[in-house]
């Protein structure tokens, strides 16, 4: 895991350039993509040969530097290409808020910059992206080493999905609660949930769990209850891809079966996710759109990837109705506590998640 990296702004020849392992094809190929357009950067989101939402933020902050790096020097062309640019990455996905988060600083960075010569606009831009990344990866430094002083000092912890450092800009933030524990010292065992239709966990999860030899077990979804059951289970820890004003969580499908079965069985779910993921403009959960993705993903086994690239196999009657929601909404009441880059939040969330923007905004990006 250490080799492989999510997402990357180049320099090549003096112009930028986004590099990313293609999440698809993981864990038993790892093929590097490369692109100096904005347009296959966008659709690298889409076709989620990148994801997760801090990782889409980023992808995306880098796509407007590359696409700006060409465009018009100045005036009414400038601020067309930028409008443009943003309104193409904004229809990617449209549940991640960090995406909208990115999109948002660039433009502002680029209507600040409008009037630079060329060479020291796109610098400034670039710069933006970078730091965008940069800050991400504190922030999961900070919310790991929060999240850490929450999980059980020995005993099991179950994840759904993956949000580690394949869908951050750094150790993740899941998957990063869980590598702070690890590293002062707690005995965790990690049960991956394996994330049906798109296979996250089974994938990605896992095998970044088992490269770095942190004990971990695979298990089916349907499998959870039972070892949680069983008293295999001592604690969860999830993602988030938006994350309402009143502590309500957006992940991936499967984390609000999750967030029952733990209530049911006693058994404290956490949420990690940097202060970009909160959302203080959607009040509540049923506000946030949930994206719908493709059958294929559903009626084969492989149909995340392109025909060409992997061959699926279908297990669903040609002609079915397919449902695909790709995420799913967790009540506030379900979850223990939020662990962002400024501490664990606990209920009620709304002052908490209110503060911690706040915190955001005046440009702190850890607790240091």
């Amino acid at each position: 895991m250490s080799d492989v990296f999510t997402v990357r702004l180049d320099m090549d020849d003096g112009a930028p350039v986004v590099r990313m392992v293609d999440q698809r094809l993981l864990p038993t190929e790892v093929v590097i993509r490369a692109y100096a357009e904005a347009e296959p950067v966008a659709r690298s989101i889409t076709d989620m040969v990148v994801r997760g939402a801090p990782a889409i933020g980023i992808t995306a902050a880098y796509g407007i530097a590359v696409g700006l790096w060409t465009a018009p020097a100045g005036g009414a062309a400038w601020d067309q290409a930028v409008i443009d640019l943003c309104a193409r990455f904004a229809a990617t996905r449209p549940t991640a808020v960090n995406l909208f988060w990115a999109i948002e600083r660039m433009a502002r960075k680029a209507r600040e910059v409008r009037q630079m010569p060329t060479a020291e606009r796109c610098a400034a831009l670039v710069a933006e992206s970078l730091a965008i990344h940069d800050e991400d990866r504190a922030a999961c430094l900070a919310l790991g080493d929060h999240g850490a002083s929450v999980m059980p000092d020995e005993g099991g912890v179950l994840t759904h999905c993956n949000a580690g450092a394949l869908a951050t800009g750094g150790q993740g933030t899941a998957l990063g609660v869980i590598r702070s524990a690890v590293r002062a010292g707690k005995r965790l065992h990690v049960w991956v949930d394996e994330t049906r239709p798109y296979l996250q966990g089974a994938r990605l999860t896992a095998w970044e769990m088992f490269t770095e030899s942190i004990p971990c077990t695979l298990i089916t979804d349907n499998m959870a209850a039972w070892q949680m059951q069983q008293g295999k289970i001592q604690s969860a820890v999830v993602g988030a891809d938006r994350i309402a004003a009143n502590g309500d969580v957006s992940n991936k499908i499967g984390t609000y079966g999750v967030a029952v079965l733990c209530a049911h069985h006693g058994i404290p779910l956490y949420v990690a996710a940097p202060t970009s993921t909160i959302d203080l403009d959607c009040p509540t959960g049923a506000q946030i759109p949930i994206e719908e993705r493709d059958r294929r993903e559903v009626t084969h086994v492989g149909g995340w990837a392109p025909p060409e690239m992997i061959a699926a196999l279908e297990v669903a009657p040609a002609g079915v109705g397919v449902a695909n929601p790709a995420f799913d909404v967790t009540p506030a009441a379900l979850v223990a506590g939020i662990a962002t880059e400024f501490g664990v939040i606990r209920p009620p969330y709304g002052p908490g998640l209110a503060q911690a923007v706040g915190l955001a905004n005046d440009g702190r990006t850890t607790t240091g």
